[in-house]
């Protein structure tokens, strides 16, 4: 499989982002976009953080002002079946949707939301509580359930993408569990664990979020590359951190 890169800039944690959002100023937002694409991305998260149902428009607004700034793909990302729905009713094409959590709630709302538009869903290995499995094991377990409602639901497996939870380097035990997500994607993508090759996905800056003092950005870089290696189909990465992206341009030369 062929790994493609994914802005995780344009989201709310950004202040940048945050901030435009509240004042529905378009500039920064696509001004960001375009750096994103000319910088190698070959699609855009989207992410306006948690809105309350007086603000799910801000979702469609962010759909359509990048759209305007670009053609890239589109990931809408959210935890709210809600705010995923106003995304897609903005969008030009289908997006992927990010994600999907053995949660009541969002097996009950995001999977019949993801069937009837047809579209390509992240199934983020956490359990019905939203924590992550420790284990290759037990990611594996989750990635098996998730798989069976989203079948069960009427979701072809060609559209389905494992995302099995990169840990903040805060976790206790985190090296460990990282070790356990590089095993997960190989498993996945070989075609192991569903007798089928499995797409999958990583949050890259998950590693080193609000820990970027204490932890180089090699970190990044050689996590990335050993992901590759494994088969990883889709990256969610920081764009505006030129090592990483040389990085990426040197992976993309070899697999």
């Amino acid at each position: 499989m062929t790994l493609r890169v994914a802005a995780d800039n344009l989201t709310a944690s950004n202040p940048a982002v945050a901030l435009a959002l509240h004042k529905l100023d378009p500039q920064p937002l696509q001004e960001l976009a375009r750096r994103c694409e000319q910088a190698g991305a070959q699609l855009l998260d989207l992410n306006p953080g948690y809105l309350s149902p007086r603000f799910e428009d801000r979702m469609a607004f962010l759909v359509e002002v990048v759209q305007e700034a670009t053609h890239l793909p589109l990931i809408l990302d959210s935890p709210s079946a809600r705010v995923l729905a106003r995304g897609l009713k903005a969008c030009a094409r289908p997006p992927i949707l990010n994600a999907c959590t053995l949660e009541e709630e969002k097996l009950r709302d995001i999977l019949p939301l993801a069937a009837a538009h047809g579209t390509d869903l992240v199934l983020l290995l956490l359990d019905a509580h939203s924590f992550p499995a420790a284990t290759l094991e037990g990611k594996v377990t989750l990635a098996l359930e998730l798989r069976q409602h989203a079948l069960d639901a009427g979701i072809d497996s060609a559209r389905l993408i494992f995302d099995p939870v990169l840990p903040n380097l805060s976790w206790p035990d985190a090296w460990r569990q990282a070790g356990a997500v590089v095993q997960t994607v190989r498993l996945l993508s070989s075609g192991a664990v569903f007798q089928e090759e499995a797409r999958t996905m990583a949050g890259l800056s998950n590693l080193r979020s609000g820990l970027r003092r204490t932890y180089p950005a090699a970190v990044e870089e050689t996590c990335l590359a050993l992901l590759a290696g494994a088969g990883l189909s889709f990256v969610l990465a920081d764009m505006l951190q030129p090592e990483l992206m040389k990085t990426m341009r040197l992976i993309h030369q070899v697999i």
